[in-house]
C-alpha cells in the first residue's frame, strides 16, 4: 500500500479494528502496511470523529477521504530485467555487489533501469537464508484457523453424481477443538455457510480468523494488499470477527488447522472409511470431532481438545448475534445498454446514467446494486434464470413515453392535454385498437414538440372538418393553422355520426327533359 492512498474498505476496517481495541502493531501486520500508515489514519479518524459512535458507512468514509486525503496516483510499472539476466549472473559471480552491477548496466546504451529493480532481480537469483521461527499459543477464544482439504471422491445425491470433496476444517487455536464439513466447492456462499455453522457448532465466535489465501476469501494474492471479499467483510462484521490472511505460500502461519487439522481429518477419519453419501460423511464426521478428536491427548497442549474448550475457551468466545447473517453475494457486473445488469441469469436494471460503468452486485434475500458504495437500485432476487426486474425510471424519459405508452396510458395523457385530444384519441382507439395505438402514440408525441396547448387546438380542428389521423393532426401544426381562428362551434360540438347519402329537394329527373 505504500506511495498510494489506502483502499476506502481498507481503512474502514482499520477503523474498525481500533475502535474494537486492536494494537497498531498487531493491525500493520494483519493488513500488511506500516505501523506509520495505521498512525496517520488513527489521527484522521479521531479528526474526524470516526472513532465513536455508529461506524460510517463505506460511502461516507469514502466522501471524507477524498475531502481530506486525496488519492495519490499510482506508482510507475518496474522495469523488466530479464534481457539483462546473463550479464547480471556473470557479475553476480564474480562477487559483484548489486550497486556496482547497477552503475555498469548505466553504461549500456538503452538501459534505463532503476537500482531498486536490479536489486529485486539480484536478490531473487539467490535463495533465502534459513531463518527459525517461534511457536506462537494464543488466549482462550482469541483465533481460530481455518482452510480447505481435498477429502477425495463422494456422492451426492442432489445431483446423483459421485463428484470432487473438500474438507473445511476450522480450529481453535487454543483448544484445538475443531468443526469439520464437506463441501463440493469453494465458492464464497460454501465459505460463508461452513463459517456460520461452525459458530454455531462452537457456540460461539473466535475473535480473530486467520485463513489461507484462497480464492473464496482473498480476491488477490498479494503480501501487501491482500483485498478480502465484499461478501466476506460484511459477514465478519456481523459477527464481530477480524480476518487475519497468512502470508502467500506461508502455511506455518496457520499450523494449527493445517497440521493438526486438515491432515488430520485425512489420516483419522477419512483414511480406510467409505460413506454412502456426504450427508452421513458430515453426520459421522461430527461425532468423530467429539468422540475421538476431542479426547485425543494433543501432541502439543498434552491435554484433550474437548475438555480444554470446555473448561477455558467456550466462556471467551464472542456470543452469536441475535440474528444469523442472511446468505449474500457480492459481484461486479458491467451495466448494459439496455439498463440492465446480468446476475446468475437474471437481470436487474439501473439508472442509464451509469451505462457502461461495472457496478457491485450484492444478492441476498434481495438483489442491491452500489456504484463503488453507493445503493443505486434495488431488486427481488429472481427464483428462475431469465427473469428480468426493471424499474421504468432507469430508462431514459424519452423511452418511457413508448413503453409505457398503452390505450389506457394514451387515454390518462389524452384526458390531461383538453377535451378535443381525449376525444381524438377516443376516435382513434375505439375503432381499431391495437391497429391505430401507434396512430395515438404519435399524435400524444406532437405535445412534445409543438405544445399541449397547440395540440389541442389543432385536434379542435381536426375534429371540425372530421380529419381524424396522425397526418391531418401534424400537418394543422406545420402549418401553424392551429393558430387561425376554429371554425364554428356547433360543428365541433356535433356528436360524430356516420357519413349519410346525400339529400336532395327535387328529384334528379326534373333536370332533364322529355326526348
Amino acid at each position: 500500500m505504500a506511495g498510494r492512498r489506502t483502499d476506502v474498505l481498507d481503512v474502514r476496517e482499520l477503523v474498525r479494528r481500533v475502535r474494537l481495541g486492536d494494537g497498531v502493531r498487531r493491525i500493520a501486520r494483519d493488513m500488511g502496511v506500516s505501523r506509520k500508515t495505521v498512525g496517520k489514519y488513527v489521527k484522521w479518524a479521531s479528526e474526524k470523529g470516526l472513532l465513536s459512535g455508529v461506524l460510517a458507512e463505506p460511502g461516507e468514509f469514502k466522501r471524507r477521504l477524498d475531502e481530506s486525503l486525496p488519492t495519490a496516483p499510482p506508482p510507475r510499472g518496474l522495469f523488466k530485467m530479464a534481457r539483462y539476466g546473463e550479464q547480471i549472473q556473470a557479475l553476480r559471480a564474480k562477487g559483484v555487489e548489486a550497486r556496482a552491477i547497477w552503475e555498469r548496466l548505466r553504461e549500456t546504451p538503452g538501459f534505463e533501469g532503476s537500482y531498486s529493480a536490479v536489486w529485486r532481480f539480484v536478490r531473487s537469483l539467490e535463495p533465502a537464508v534459513p531463518e527459525g521461527f517461534v511457536r506462537v499459543e494464543t488466549s482462550p477464544g482469541d483465533e481460530a484457523q481455518v482452510d480447505f482439504g481435498y477429502a477425495g471422491l463422494m456422492y451426492d445425491p442432489d445431483s446423483r453424481t459421485t463428484r470432487r470433496a473438500w474438507a473445511l476444517v476450522m480450529t481453535l487455536s487454543y483448544s484445538r477443538h475443531q468443526y469439520v464439513e464437506f463441501v463440493f466447492d469453494q465458492e464464497v456462499g460454501t465459505w460463508l455457510r461452513c463459517h456460520r455453522g461452525a459458530f454455531e457448532w462452537f457456540g460461539g465466535v473466535p475473535k480473530r480468523v486467520v485463513l489461507d489465501n484462497l480464492k473464496a476469501a482473498i480476491i488477490r494474492h498479494a503480501l501487501h494488499d491482500p483485498v478480502v471479499q465484499r461478501a466476506y467483510r460484511e459477514f465478519a462484521e456481523h459477527y464481530g470477527f477480524l480476518i487475519s490472511p497468512c502470508r502467500p505460500r506461508t502455511p506455518r502461519h496457520k499450523g494449527k488447522v493445517e497440521k493438526g487439522g486438515v491432515h488430520y481429518v485425512k489420516r483419522n477419519f477419512l483414511a480406510g472409511r467409505a460413506f454412502s453419501d456426504v450427508h452421513e460423511a458430515n453426520d459421522k464426521v461430527l461425532v468423530w470431532c467429539m468422540q475421538t478428536a476431542g479426547l485425543r491427548e494433543h501432541g502439543t497442549t498434552k491435554q484433550q481438545p474437548l475438555r480444554r474448550f470446555d473448561e477455558a475457551e467456550r466462556a471467551a468466545l464472542l456470543g452469536l448475534p441475535a440474528s444469523a447473517y442472511e446468505m449474500a453475494q457480492w459481484k461486479k457486473a458491467k451495466l448494459h445498454a439496455d439498463c440492465h445488469v446480468v446476475f446468475e441469469g437474471s437481470f436487474y436494471s439501473a439508472p442509464h446514467r451509469l451505462i457502461g460503468k461495472s457496478l457491485w452486485v450484492r444478492a441476498g434475500a434481495s438483489v442491491t446494486i452500489f456504484l463503488e458504495h453507493d445503493v443505486v437500485a434495488a431488486h427481488p432476487r429472481a427464483t428462475r434464470r431469465g427473469q428480468r426486474f426493471t424499474n421504468n425510471d432507469h430508462y431514459p424519459p424519452s423511452k418511457v413515453a413508448g413503453l409505457m405508452a398503452s390505450p389506457a396510458w394514451c387515454h390518462k395523457r389524452a384526458s390531461e392535454i383538453g377535451p378535443a385530444t381525449s376525444e381524438l384519441i377516443c376516435r382513434l382507439l375505439d375503432d381499431r385498437p391495437l391497429d391505430r395505438l401507434r396512430t395515438a402514440q404519435g399524435v400524444l408525441r406532437l405535445a412534445g414538440k409543438f405544445s399541449p396547448r397547440r395540440l389541442e387546438a389543432a385536434c379542435r380542428r381536426a375534429l371540425a372538418f372530421d380529419e381524424i389521423s396522425y397526418g391531418a393532426v401534424k400537418r394543422i401544426l406545420d402549418r401553424k393553422l392551429d393558430l387561425n381562428a376554429t371554425p364554428p362551434s356547433d360543428a365541433q360540438s356535433l356528436p360524430h355520426q356516420p357519413a349519410q347519402p346525400p339529400l336532395f329537394v327535387r328529384p334528379w329527373t326534373d333536370f332533364f327533359g322529355n326526348a
